[in-house]
């Protein structure tokens, strides 16, 4: 009786031994799982370990931190809302399940969390840039900017906010106050691309053609060179008057990239090196990439309405214009069929049904042939 009674004891004594081992050893496995980014098999042997219900808060934000490395975002959203039902003065819960809800694009959902954080918390730079993100997504501006100056004021040498605030002060033409907040963050670090780059927004709006020049050399030397900033470097060789420089810019920028602004400094380039062939190339170029490529589109819309209204000379005015920027057979064949059946004038009506024949036709305009070739059969004969 006695030796059992020893034993007994002996046994509770090594018991926390026992599971203090265990926990050192699931410790060990779970670090080399984070390590080595397996969250997912961490995860795994967490809910092994500890099995539901649990309730203890350090257990469940390892299985909300494990879930959400795993990209298990709905699982990681549960555990961290088990956590701050538990906790709720807990503010890292809150970012992450703001965070988590933006990965998962709830934006609403996000922003409840952030707005709750803001308020608890005036001094949070992250939350305040998140919001920012939240209020440019729903083109709100006005509430984008509001929260960037809120974070650009806690952290003014952070790029990506200094940048966007940048940005957003020279679309609003506020270009002392985009300078200011730029020249901080530039001061802190002057080779970052994010910041140079709203540089050259700004200085290309203040006109100030060197200051663009030598902050587009900068971006090409770092890598970032791109058909935007060859362009601007295009332009400021122009008004810097270095011609030749600029038609250099303007041919290095890949064809896909060339637009109207691109051909148009092209042309005055060559303009004032008394080139007026290729100047005159470039302005057509220029006046080609302008036009939107489905304005006959557009404009064949506008005529069928100008039917419907049986405003009939409108519509065939707006056809005409039509075909100024696209000859399609099926605009000839609709202002055939005008004339032809409301406007009552015959020989118009033979004119386009003819030069809709003579068209390149597809296969679904094929149908029409046959009807058009009776038509200018019929009213043929009746002028006759």
């Amino acid at each position: 009786m006695k030796s059992t009674i020893i034993l007994a004891l002996f046994m509770c004594l090594l018991t926390p031994v026992f599971a203090q081992q265990s926990v050192n050893a699931i410790d060990a496995q779970l670090l080399d799982y984070y390590q080595n980014q397996r969250f997912a098999e961490a995860t795994d042997l967490l809910k092994k370990t500890y099995p539901e219900p649990v309730t203890d808060v350090k257990v469940l934000s390892k299985l909300a931190y494990t879930s959400n490395m795993a990209g298990k975002l709905p699982d990681a959203e549960g555990y961290y809302q088990r956590i701050y039902a538990i906790d709720s003065t807990n503010n890292g819960v809150l970012y992450s399940l703001g965070s988590i809800n933006l990965r998962r694009g709830n934006n609403a959902k996000a922003e409840v969390y952030y707005k709750i954080l803001a308020q608890k918390d005036t001094t949070n730079f992250l939350v305040f840039k998140q919001l920012a993100k939240i209020e440019q997504d729903k083109s709100n501006y006005e509430g984008m900017v509001a929260y960037l100056q809120k974070a650009n004021k806690l952290n003014p040498a952070e790029a990506d906010v200094a940048s966007d605030l940048s940005d957003m002060y020279v679309n609003l033409k506020l270009l002392d106050q985009a300078e200011k907040v730029l020249s901080i963050a530039i001061s802190t670090d002057p080779e970052n691309i994010v910041l140079l780059q709203s540089l050259l927004k700004l200085t290309y709006a203040e006109k100030k053609y060197d200051v663009v020049k030598s902050t587009c050399l900068k971006l090409i030397a770092a890598g970032a060179e791109n058909g935007m900033v060859l362009t601007k470097l295009e332009s400021a060789y122009y008004n810097l008057k270095e011609y030749e420089c600029s038609i250099d810019a303007f041919k290095r920028i890949p064809e896909i990239n060339q637009s109207e602004t691109s051909y148009y400094i092209a042309a005055l380039d060559f303009k004032m090196l008394k080139d007026q062939s290729a100047a005159i190339e470039n302005i057509g170029k220029a006046i080609e990439a302008g036009i939107s490529p489905n304005i006959a589109d557009y404009y064949a819309e506008m005529a069928d309405s100008y039917d419907i209204k049986k405003k009939f000379k409108a519509a065939i005015f707006a056809y005409q214009k039509a075909l100024q920027f696209d000859e399609k057979p099926l605009i000839y064949y609709l202002m055939a069929t005008m004339y032809d059946d409301e406007i009552k004038d015959k020989k118009q009506a033979v004119k386009y049904y003819k030069k809709f024949m003579s068209s390149k036709l597809t296969g679904k305009q094929q149908k029409y042939v046959a009807y058009a070739q009776s038509r200018i059969k019929e009213l043929s004969n009746k002028a006759i």
